[in-house]
């Protein structure tokens, strides 16, 4: 399954990268892809994110199995900064495997998330109220979060247990992070919640993120073809601006709005551009950071028959005027 896997996403002759952090997913995914692709073909790295005591530890543990496997590997050293440690800790790792991504030359970076991590995500998510994108869930393939480059995510259909018993089959003791128990975070509860749960299938769950990644995918398309075919430039007195011929889904509408705010240099979140879609279709103006959004119509006609037509709602997008001192 892991080598379809590879040639299902492209990457059968690819140069790969690894993040292993030593804990049994990670050791279990550079295993797998050392049978499958061989340890010329792949390069691993460890991120220290000196939080704990044990860190250098762990990493000079993976770089002394690496050596024994005959893989490279190298030690990302990161400073967290202050605040919420799990997420400052998140953005310099990516930060640093971004980085060693372009350094190291590899096609892609995988990392070892799995199905009951796919399940966790999706519960998560339902309990926030997410929409598509966030219920889409952990992605098969992603931009490196800052960065830029691919990460790729091969284990996204094996369970957890498959991968701690791929580590004991090859008699290696993994580490063993204390966080994921910790029951200050939100996902070692969720985690604690379905393992206490006979009646949930975390497999199903995750099959479930795949199907929403799917239907996520195809907004996204249908967004790249709204904007190519129904956004078009706009001058007017504050400067450019566009005109937007709304004719599609909620969905894929809220996509554009946020795209043409971000091109008259604002920034819009999906609840933003989706309150500012309700107004306009109950024809009220909208403003979003900086950007003011009128609602009216045109009628497009085909030939010079104008009975022949269609009157299409259009939304013109132009930077706000400035505000008169009171």
């Amino acid at each position: 399954m892991f080598r379809e896997n590879l040639a299902r996403f492209g990457f059968a002759e690819a140069r790969l990268g690894i993040a292993v952090s030593g804990g049994p997913d990670s050791l279990a995914l550079l295993l797998l892809a050392h049978a499958a692709c061989g340890p010329q073909r792949i390069a691993a790295a460890t991120v220290d994110h000196g939080l704990r005591v044990e860190s250098a530890d762990e990493a000079a543990f993976v770089a002394d199995l690496c050596g024994e496997l005959g893989v490279e590997h190298a030690t990302l050293r990161v400073q967290v900064e202050e605040g919420n440690v799990q997420a400052n800790a998140r953005a310099a790792r990516y930060l640093a495997l971004g980085q060693w991504h372009d350094e190291a030359r590899v096609s892609a970076v995988m990392t070892a998330h799995h199905a009951d991590d796919q399940a966790e995500t999706l519960l998560m998510r339902l309990n926030r109220g997410s929409g598509v994108p966030g219920l889409a869930g952990i992605r098969s393939t992603a931009e490196i979060p800052g960065w830029g480059g691919t990460l790729f995510r091969p284990l996204l259909r094996w369970r957890k247990r498959e991968l701690e018993d791929i580590v004991a089959a090859a008699g290696i003791n993994p580490v063993l992070d204390p966080s994921n128990v910790d029951e200050q975070f939100d996902r070692a509860r969720v985690r604690q919640f379905l393992e206490g749960q006979d009646w949930i299938d975390p497999a199903a769950l995750a099959a479930s993120a795949e199907h929403l990644e799917d239907a996520w995918r195809a907004i996204e398309w249908f967004a790249a073809e709204d904007w190519e075919t129904h956004v078009v430039p706009d001058s007017n007195e504050q400067g450019r601006g566009f005109r937007y011929y709304a004719n599609v889904p909620r969905a894929i509408a809220i996509e554009t709005i946020g795209r043409i705010v971000t091109e008259l240099g604002g920034t819009a979140t999906r609840s933003d551009a989706a309150r500012a879609f309700d107004r306009l279709w109950q024809g009220e103006n909208a403003s979003i950071a900086g950007v003011l959004i009128v609602p009216g119509t045109e009628r497009i006609a085909p030939t010079e028959n104008e009975l022949a037509g269609v009157t299409m709602r259009v939304w013109r997008f132009s930077p706000e005027p400035p505000r008169r001192n009171q």
